[in-house]
Formats: structure tokens, sequence, C-alpha cells
């Protein structure tokens, strides 16, 4: 099987405005992200999908692969399909998030083993056990799963609700990165948006509303997204070390 591994980068964000070029410890955060993805061993090529020309330009100026994508995509998704359509000789298509500089690159062959074991696996992605004052924060997307490790359903709000305490049942954290079959992912990205997607504006729910199944894989990994100008302070203090 041939992985791509591929950085959806858009340049505008309502909290954070050109935030794939915001500088974290001296380099753009694009920069930051695509090198640690390019530590994973399993991915054969990483690529940046950026619809603006200047992260395409900042990508190219420090030696990375990019494309430029269509700027009307309403969702991440639409984005990485273009890519998809693209580059029809990979077989699985793995999504790592443009705000996250931190990202392990284990984490991706992780996602990547997964479809070793499972020849018919179509989606897959990670959770790790969330932090109690998470809780409450309707940023950080709970996610509940079968005794396979399949999904059950993914919210903002807190999931499973805690009326007695299971020791082996922890709040789980669901990380945005995800894997596809490249097929899987050209006609999950055609389908309708659905209720539920519109209620959480949340894409991954869009699979399970129309019966599809997504693998969460559990990991320590603990995702520092950037947001907000103080998630990028915080992450510029850790990197900067």
């Amino acid at each position: 099987m041939k992985f791509l591994c591929v950085i959806p980068a858009r340049y505008a964000s309502t909290r954070l405005p050109g935030k794939p070029l915001a500088m974290i410890a001296g380099k753009p955060m694009i920069q930051h992200v695509y090198e640690r993805a390019s530590q994973a061993k399993r991915p054969q090529a990483v690529l940046v999908a950026t619809d603006h020309e200047l992260v395409y330009e900042a990508v190219q100026a420090f030696g990375g692969k990019g494309m430029l994508t269509s700027p009307e995509h309403p969702t991440g998704t639409d984005r990485l399909a273009e890519v998809a359509r693209a580059h029809a000789d990979y077989d699985i298509i793995i999504n790592v998030q443009g705000d996250e500089p931190l990202i392990a690159p284990e984490i991706i062959d992780m996602l990547a083993a997964a479809f070793d074991e499972e020849p018919k696996l179509a989606m897959a992605t990670l959770a790790s056990v969330m932090d109690e004052s998470e809780y409450a924060n309707p940023n950080a997307v709970k996610v509940v799963t079968d005794l396979q490790g399949y999904a059950l359903y993914f919210s903002r709000s807190l999931i499973p609700f805690p009326r007695v305490k299971v020791e082996e049942l922890p709040v789980y954290k669901h990380i945005g990165i995800y894997a596809y079959r490249r097929d899987f992912l050209l006609s999950f990205a055609a389908l309708t948006p659905t209720p539920l997607e519109r209620m959480e504006s949340l894409e991954q729910l869009r699979a399970l509303e129309y019966g599809h199944r997504i693998k969460v894989l559990k990991t320590d990994f603990q995702s520092i997204g950037v947001d907000t100008p103080e998630d990028l302070k915080k992450v510029n203090q850790l990197l900067s070390k």
C-alpha cells in the first residue's frame, strides 16, 4: 500500500488570521507540521494542501511539497478529496491538521498500521484520555466507542455522562487526525452533510449517520492544536525550549 500524508492549511481563521504562517520558534507553523510529518516512516510523500498563494510560497521556500486547492471548499474533507482525486496512485490518505505543530510522527505510522491489520478498514482516527479540565470545553471533542474500538458517537458535550463511575471507562478526547482509504474518502466527501454533523459541526458524524464505521485507536499522545493567540503563545514557549 502507498500512503500519502496531506496537511490541509486554510489561510483564513476567525480567531487567528493567517494561522499557517504564524511564527513559532523562528519558523512558520506549517513548516513545523510538515517537518514532523516527514519524520513518519510509512508515508511515501507529505504534501500541504492550501487555498492561499502565500502559504504555498512558504512551503516552497522551506523545500516542501504543496498543492493549491480551491478556495471554495466548505470543509477540510472537500480539500482533502481534491488532493486524493489528483493522486490516484496512493491507496491511503492520512490527514494531519495544519495547526498541529507538535504532531508525533509515531501516531501517523500508527494510523497507517491499522490498515495492515484490517484489510476492509475504510477510516481511522485517534483518541486519548481527556483531562477533567476539558470536560466542559466544547472545542475538546469527546468520543465513545464500541467493544471493538469503533466509534459510536463524537460530541462537543461530555460523553458518556458519568452517572456511575466506571474505572475502565475514562472520557476520551478525539484527536482530529484521520486516515482514509482513497476510494472511501472520495465517496464520503460526496455525501450530503447530515443533521448531527450540522448540529455539532463535526464532519466525522456524517460517516456515522450514513452507517460507516470509524476505527478509533487509543494513544497517549496529547494533542496541542493552535486555534487562538493563547495557544500560539503556549506552543511558542514549548518549542523555544
